[in-house]
């Protein structure tokens, strides 16, 4: 996730784009062949989707890794425009220079690509992978036999959705990726956010008490009105029966009003509810599943456990789970993990973490 949603607390700013160096971004000319493409989704309206597959010169036929984005609108090199990085165009360039070919592509409705972004889920996104994998199987200059995905955040929610249903992938690679419901990813992703922003223990116990209720009340509702119901008479009965809580004079009918809009959001609503699991015990190729100790929006406890049982579960027996120290949401080394942090630390994306990925998929492919 590259944006933090967080009900009822208000504690940071997000840092302006900052003009720093950036080494690890490469510049033309490559040694390797990059090639403008665009695939259809037939399933979509038949949306045309842009991209770049980037193909090693001197390797026939090779593996070839389809690279998704988190959540956030984002270009093909995964721009983060705050931040000033674009970590899909480094870890393409990497992996490509070691003999994968990569396909990267601007999320639907961004940049060069057609359709709606805003009224699409996960699941739509992951109906956009399955394109990039059948526009790949007409290539003859790539192994159509190790097509394999790559997901970063919400893409390694994406990943095994689209692996669990498509038997062909041949790997996973999830960075970042979620093991556990939604819900408990923004609880925990808003918490750890705010605790590195200083916020007093007492506002995010409270805090976590009126997230709970809101999230329980999206997973045990279907009906959009009963849910705004719900919600407002929660929030209500809250300031009424907490009035010391700190929480209190935040809550206002204007912020009640605000909060009902942002949960309008198809996405949102989506995302809070779908468990991974449900994915991930029908996932068999090979997986790889990594995550920045620092990582203070994709907790990696939690969600790399969710990930290891969920695997378990489908029997797969190529698994490789790895916390990298000092790691953060993004690869990058970092002190704290804090999301000021992003523009600030010069790399784009940890060596040593390219170094996994790559080393990874070569021992197999």
């Amino acid at each position: 996730m590259k944006h933090t949603l967080t009900i009822l607390l208000l504690f940071f700013t997000l840092v302006t784009n900052a003009q720093v160096n950036r080494p690890q971004e490469p510049k033309a000319p490559f040694n390797y062949i990059a090639e403008d493409i665009y695939f259809t989704n037939y399933k979509a309206d038949s949306i045309k989707l842009a991209g770049t597959l980037t193909l090693p010169r001197n390797k026939k036929n090779p593996v070839v890794a389809i690279l998704i984005s988190g959540s956030g609108p984002q270009n093909r090199n995964s721009e983060l425009k705050p931040f000033n990085h674009s970590p899909f165009l480094v870890l393409s360039d990497y992996l490509t220079n070691h003999g994968i070919a990569v396909l990267r592509y601007d999320d639907r409705g961004i940049a060069e690509s057609e359709g709606n972004y805003k009224t699409a889920t996960s699941f739509d996104f992951a109906s956009d992978v399955e394109a990039a994998i059948a526009y790949l199987k007409t290539r003859n200059d790539i192994n159509t036999d190790k097509i394999g995905l790559i997901g970063h955040s919400e893409g390694g929610l994406i990943a095994p959705i689209v692996a669990s249903r498509n038997k062909n992938v041949a790997f996973v690679v999830l960075l970042a990726g979620t093991g556990v419901n939604g819900a408990i990813v923004l609880e925990t992703q808003a918490r750890r956010a705010a605790e590195l922003a200083g916020v007093p223990k007492l506002q995010l116990d409270e805090n976590e008490k009126l997230t709970n209720m809101i999230y329980g009340i999206v997973l045990s509702e279907t009906d959009e009105d009963t849910i705004k119901t719900k919600i407002t008479k929660s929030l209500n009965d809250f300031k009424v029966n907490n009035p010391t809580s700190p929480l209190v004079p935040y809550i206002s009918d204007a912020m009640i009003q605000q909060q009902l809009s942002v949960l309008k959001s198809k996405w949102l609503i989506s995302f809070i509810r779908t468990e991974p699991k449900c994915f991930l015990q029908k996932t068999t190729c090979p997986v790889l599943a990594l995550n920045g100790s620092k990582d203070f929006q994709v907790l990696p406890r939690i969600n790399l456990e969710g990930i290891k049982n969920g695997l378990e579960i489908a029997g797969n027996e190529d698994v490789t789970i790895m916390e990298l120290e000092g790691l953060n949401h993004l690869f990058q080394t970092a002190e704290t993990g804090s999301m000021q942090e992003y523009s600030a630390i010069e790399e784009t994306f940890s060596p040593m973490a390219l170094e996994i990925i790559k080393d990874w998929i070569l021992e197999r492919f």
